[in-house]
């Protein structure tokens, strides 16, 4: 999966925008304003940042090389995942929904709602 194609992906879900809040580069995408993944559009590799479960986050770091504690993140709540290895595109997007998943969990009931997600 590249980059258009992860944007895209993210795009599809509900509720989400996408921003520059840090510098031209670094692209946040959010659900309801709230971060959900970040990625880097100027590093050599494609590398994406992603909110987890931290007992799924673990379980992920164990069974996938591509998968590391959250780069500049709360280790514990993020993980790091190289797009250019060996996972499917169907798990990237698995766990990218996880991520997005993750974020709806914290929002407002009526946040969730204009979601069509049940809490």
């Amino acid at each position: 999966m590249n980059v258009e194609q992860f944007r895209t992906f993210c795009l599809s879900l509900k509720g989400v925008t996408e921003d520059f809040p840090f510098d031209e580069h670094t692209l946040a995408l959010r659900v309801m304003g709230k971060i959900f993944a970040l990625t880097g559009l100027d590093d050599t590799s494609f590398q994406v940042n992603l909110k987890c479960d931290p007992d799924y986050a673990l379980e992920l770091r164990e069974r996938y090389p591509e998968v590391q504690p959250g780069y500049h993140m709360n280790k514990k709540h993020w993980n790091t995942v190289d797009f250019e290895g060996s996972l499917s595109d169907q798990m990237l997007m698995d766990i990218t929904r996880h991520s997005w998943e993750q974020v709806v969990k914290t929002l407002k009931k009526a946040e969730q709602q204009t979601l069509s997600v049940n809490p």
